[in-house]
């Protein structure tokens, strides 16, 4: 279907909805209507069961007691749609901009279609890594969906149903949970800064190393001097090679109380397992530093230096790292020039914005890399073995001599 049928489907629906002569509800059942805009439309109470919907401009769509059922309406533009009692059972919303928008009362449980054509129990619904950021999601009905990974900063959650839903790695930073059923949920790995956590306790739900307003290891309190005078006695120790001040070691700190450290200069920087998450890091010069297990889940890194860091274990899912600096840096062994590579050697680069970033010679063994983008990237050199990268975008990326396990990704 193109785009001038689909706005004749439109058209006719907007007079069955006013009651006016010659209107026709809209009715398109497993039709492939990706890459087309239905934005600001009126669909109320229209059927797409089955249908293709991926990559859709469909912003501000009224689809309030609309059937979607088991739709694909993944990597849309779903900013500000209503979906208010909407039919959205067995629909897979993957990596899709759903902020602002409002699923209140909406049917989120499983559904599908068996091969017969008929409904069938289906899939669960399918949020991972999608832009949950503001939705309003009160009274859906949603046990078992998958929220892994996905945005959900300040999303309402009140009176819904989530028993068993999945939220790992999920960002649900000031989120309303009140009244919700969680029973049997897995937040593991969950970032719950701001959540009202006696409403989430209690009900069986799995909050292993998920992350709360309460510190994750060490607070910058216990610091035997204030920070502002470590980081300059730490740039007296770089820049005098050793001979003064003394490296800084923020191993096992929790630093989201800074909110930013943008511009900060803190060269071979000692820091593992420490806690970054949602801080804005922009331009942070962080070469050569030892940054093992730490979590930059969310944070602004934008053309951060991560040149030759020991980034190992490291978390950057949802992380902004355009333009980022991962290269190796080089030096004299021997009379030979050899090479220090940035290792992310397990890493989890999961759904990470990494377009345009310098990462040479990295290295990404055995890392989750899946969803990323890395759009306009010299990989060239980088070691990939092992790595999960299914869905990760390498659109126009340098990937000469880079190793992957099977055929290389596509550049194109």
């Amino acid at each position: 279907m193109n785009q001038e049928q689909l706005d004749e489907i439109v058209r006719l629906h907007k007079r069955f909805m006013e009651g006016r002569n010659g209107g026709r509800r809209a009715i398109l059942r497993k039709v492939n209507l990706s890459g087309l805009s239905l934005r600001e439309q009126d669909l109320r109470q229209a059927d797409f069961s089955g249908c293709d919907m991926t990559n859709m401009d469909l912003a501000g769509v009224n689809f309030r007691e609309a059937s979607l059922y088991a739709c694909n309406l993944s990597h849309s533009n779903l900013n500000k749609t209503i979906f208010v009692r909407a039919d959205l059972r067995g629909s897979r919303i993957e990596s899709a901009d759903l902020a602002g928008a409002d699923l209140d009362r909406a049917d989120l449980r499983a559904g599908g279609f068996s091969d017969n054509g008929q409904f069938s129990r289906g899939e669960d619904v399918n949020f991972r890594g999608a832009n949950l950021a503001g939705a309003k999601l009160s009274g859906t009905l949603a046990s078992s969906a998958d929220f892994s990974d996905a945005i959900m900063a300040k999303t309402d959650l009140t009176g819904a149903d989530l028993r068993n839903a999945r939220f790992e790695g999920a960002d649900l930073t000031e989120a309303e949970v009140r009244g919700a059923q969680l029973m049997g949920a897995n937040m593991r790995s969950t970032i719950l800064t701001g959540v009202h956590l006696e409403d989430i306790k209690g009900s069986g739900v799995d909050l292993t190393d998920s992350i709360t307003d309460e510190n994750v290891g060490k607070s910058l309190d216990q610091l035997e001097q204030p920070l502002a005078r470590l980081i300059k006695e730490h740039r007296n120790w770089v820049a005098s090679v050793g001979k003064d001040g003394s490296q800084l070691d923020l191993s096992g700190y929790d630093l989201r109380i800074l909110l930013s450290l943008a511009g900060e200069k803190l060269t071979a920087l000692r820091a593992t397992g420490a806690r970054w998450c949602g801080m804005d890091l922009t331009d942070i010069q962080l070469q050569s530093a030892t940054l093992e297990e730490s979590d930059f889940r969310s944070c602004f890194l934008r053309g951060a230096d991560f040149r030759a860091t020991n980034l190992k274990r490291a978390r950057f899912s949802h992380a902004d790292l355009r333009n980022a600096d991962f290269n190796p840096l080089f030096f004299e062994s021997a009379g030979q020039k050899m090479a220090s590579p940035c290792d992310m050697t397990e890493a989890n680069l999961r759904y990470a914005n990494c377009a345009g970033a310098k990462m040479k010679k990295a290295k990404f063994i055995d890392a989750d890399v899946a969803y990323a983008d890395f759009s306009n990237c010299d990989l060239s050199g980088a070691d990939f073995t092992g790595a999960r990268y299914d869905n990760a975008i390498f659109t126009n990326a340098n990937i000469e001599d880079a190793k992957f396990d099977g055929d290389a990704p596509s550049t194109s």
